[in-house]
């Protein structure tokens, strides 16, 4: 997959030539080239924002720069133009899910007051991370970017790695332990250390079911409760009313 960034501040997605998309980025499995807005802006100081029309506090980026910047992607990246503001749809799994299966994407940072809007014709689809305020979209772009890419399949060392994290199937990921086998007195659950895949299996649907249901009801009460998922709230159900 190829993104484009659209950004005022290229160096912050620098994090990306690290670690796991570093890695992926090395095999050629996906291309992350931020795109300074600033270099696309006619005025001679660099400028890319100005006051708003009918007043206001803050300042607005010009639709100029970011417009020309869209158009120059255009040559070599035909993906949908996403831009990450607080009117777009909040962003889940499933967004993230539908958008892996791109071959390219670009993105655009607003910053300030946000962006002038006449751009907003050149834009596909707005996301947003939730109901707050940040500093830029850098900062949502960060978080989006990673969740996209880390679905692509080699990106990641297992296949198999992402699907059973949290949201992946609509539940709260399962409680995991590691060595020691106890620390300060608490030991890890029997049941991890029987070898018994079955009853390990049943045990992690459990705690997802009863995380979800204490920590994110409104995730629970959308859950399609499957036969099997009966069964085990029926065995447990002290547990699960507590």
């Amino acid at each position: 997959m190829k993104i484009n960034i659209l950004t005022l501040f290229p160096e912050m997605f620098d994090l990306f030539n690290h670690s796991i998309m570093g890695k992926a980025q090395e095999k050629g499995l996906i291309k992350i080239e931020p795109i300074n807005i600033r270099d696309f802006t006619l005025n001679k100081h660099k400028k890319v924002d100005d006051y708003p029309y009918g007043g206001g506090a803050g300042m607005v980026m010009t639709p100029q720069p970011i417009v020309d910047a869209i158009r120059h992607c255009r040559k070599n990246n035909n993906g949908m133009v996403i831009f990450l503001g607080p009117r777009g749809k909040t962003f889940n799994q499933r967004i993230a899910t539908k958008l892996s299966k791109e071959k390219e994407l670009i993105f655009i940072c607003g910053h300030y007051e946000g962006i002038d809007e006449r751009v907003y014709k050149h834009i596909d689809m707005e996301i947003s991370l939730g109901d707050f305020i940040l500093t830029g979209g850098e900062m949502a772009a960060i978080p989006v970017v990673d969740s996209i890419l880390r679905l692509i399949p080699g990106v990641l060392n297992k296949e198999e790695s992402h699907m059973d994290e949290s949201f992946s199937d609509g539940l709260l990921e399962y409680p995991q332990y590691t060595r020691p086998e106890e620390f300060e007195g608490d030991k890890v659950p029997q049941v991890l250390l029987s070898g018994h895949h079955e009853n390990i299996r049943k045990w992690r649907r459990l705690q997802s079911l009863i995380i979800t249901k204490e920590r994110r009801l409104d995730l629970y009460t959308k859950l399609e409760i499957t036969k099997e998922d009966k069964k085990i709230l029926l065995k447990n159900k002290e547990i699960i009313e507590k």
